[in-house]
């Protein structure tokens, strides 16, 4: 085509080409019109073309595993990869290789990127009944990409490859957004979880009225995401506005009504209040036991935290005797691998700890972190949590240098599960500063702790006990390498 016709389509372009870009954009207008002629021109050689750009466009911009349009059940490998050859070569799409495996050329080792205004103009050219086809197709599409169990560590780097492509692609209320946000609250990504969990539930508010099963359900899953990113007072309140709820549309005796009850009991002792949870939790277990059996699981968990409760407003051997009686029924009931078994042999650990027997904990979290990697993997969070409590248990056992070595081992995979700032994190590093001191680097603890506390105090707030700890800490190790009384007295905010 010579310059003269090309600049004529430009001129008599139609305005929805203008209307795609940015207000006041006039160089993304003549872009938007150079992508649209562009388009008409890619249909008339290859027809599957277009039908790709425009379920490219439903997904984020960058890196869409290719192997997401093969799913696509009127083509086939080749014909996408010819069409997606046909759209890199008039800069449509980029092609690249995933992780340095692919060659570049469509296959399906390879991901494609799309320009967020070529994504625009492509969707506003559509018919609004198209537009809706195409998006559901996009969905439809991801969700068949989807690893089938988000639980499985090993299925995780896929669901994190797909995770920007499902928040474009998926509804808020589809199954498979579910599975995303189950896959984030195993990897630890509780932040995310809350936020997706969110849109789930206010797009089943819109869909079914406030009192739906659907509703409460995403209502009761939201209070659970909100503590677990960090605001046990906000579960806490959201299980208690909800329970009423609950109670009138359910009935007293419900399964789920009985669950909430749990959930704010639990989130109540996260918030502080372990006197108020046990009370809660003590009137809830006949009521379990009556409606569901004494060894029906959920009868069990309630067992399982009124025992940690009781260790937690004092009473640490009763807690270890109470999980201990606990153990074989759980191994009995719910099997000797199972999360909440494998939990309730954590439990007992820590309260053989707190009973003053540093060394039987610390045997007991020994014998656990096998089964727990086996069962779960090497980095799974509640791996990680035995992991971090084998550490401290070795130190306070009176084994400081395996302590320190143990938490410096485990920092840089908490670092890369759960991420630099991650509370998580943050208690490990401390954990690192104080057996270091107590292996005698005193000065190098002094730096870590100094080094710590502006996160801490940006993470959880200044007055936060974590933060306050850290102070302290920094304090006395400051005081240990001779700095000035003064000096020791700042830093311990006094």
């Amino acid at each position: 085509m010579n310059i003269t016709a090309y600049r004529a389509l430009l001129r008599d372009n139609p305005g929805k080409a203008h209307a795609a870009a940015p207000p006041g954009g006039d160089g993304e207008r003549v872009i938007a019109q150079v992508w649209t002629i562009t388009r008409a021109r890619i249909a008339a050689q290859n027809p599957l073309a277009p039908r790709l750009l425009a379920l490219l466009a439903c997904y984020a911009p960058d890196q869409l595993p290719i192997t997401v349009l093969h799913h696509l059940p009127d083509a086939d490998e080749l014909q996408i990869g010819q069409a997606l050859g046909l759209l890199a070569s008039y800069s449509m799409i980029i092609i690249s290789p995933d992780s340095g495996t692919g060659t570049g050329t469509g296959t399906g080792s390879d991901t494609v990127s799309v320009h967020r205004l070529v994504q625009a103009v492509t969707l506003n050219d559509l018919p609004e009944h198209e537009r809706q086809t195409v998006h559901a197709q996009a969905a439809d599409l991801l969700t068949a990409e989807l690893p089938a169990d988000p639980n499985v560590i090993g299925n995780w780097p896929a669901y994190r490859r797909l995770l920007a492509h499902a928040r474009a692609a998926l509804p808020p209320r589809s199954a498979a957004m579910g599975q995303v946000i189950v896959y984030l609250g195993a990897s630890g990504d509780y932040a995310t979880a809350k936020t997706l969990q969110h849109q789930r539930y206010q797009a089943q508010l819109d869909h079914h009225g406030p009192e739906h099963p659907e509703t409460l359900t995403a209502r009761a899953n939201l209070a659970h995401w909100t503590g677990r990113a960090g605001d046990a007072a906000g579960a806490r309140d959201q299980y208690a506005a909800l329970l009423p709820i609950h109670e009138r549309v359910s009935g007293t005796d419900h399964p789920h009504t009985l669950n909430t009850r749990h959930n704010l009991a639990s989130w109540s002792r996260e918030a502080g209040d372990a006197a108020g949870a046990h009370d809660q939790l003590a009137a809830l277990l006949p009521i379990r036991e009556r409606v569901h059996g004494a060894e029906h699981p959920s009868a069990l968990s309630t067992r399982f935290e009124l025992a940690r409760l009781s260790g937690e407003t004092g009473d640490a051997a009763g807690a270890r005797d109470q999980l201990a009686a606990l153990l074989p029924i759980s191994e009995r009931v719910l099997g000797a691998e199972h999360p909440n078994t494998l939990t309730t042999r954590h439990e007992i650990a820590r309260w053989v700890g707190e009973t003053g027997d540093a060394a039987g904990a610390r045997d007991q979290y020994a014998a656990l972190l096998p089964i727990r990697e086996r069962v779960h993997g090497a980095e799974h969070p509640s791996t990680l949590i035995t992991r971090h409590e084998l550490a401290r248990l070795s130190g306070l056992a009176g084994d400081a240098t395996g302590a320190r070595d143990q938490f410096a081992a485990l920092l840089p995979i908490r670092e890369r599960v759960h991420g630099a700032e991650h509370p998580s994190t943050l208690i490990t590093r401390h954990n690192l500063a104080r057996w270091t001191g107590e292996a005698g680097d005193v000065a190098r603890a002094r730096d870590q702790f100094a080094a710590l506390l502006p996160i801490s105090e940006r993470v959880f707030g200044a007055e936060h006990p974590h933060t306050l700890t850290t102070r302290a800490h920094l304090a006395f190790w400051a005081k240990r390498c001779g700095e000035t009384s003064a000096d020791s007295r700042f830093q311990d905010g006094s």
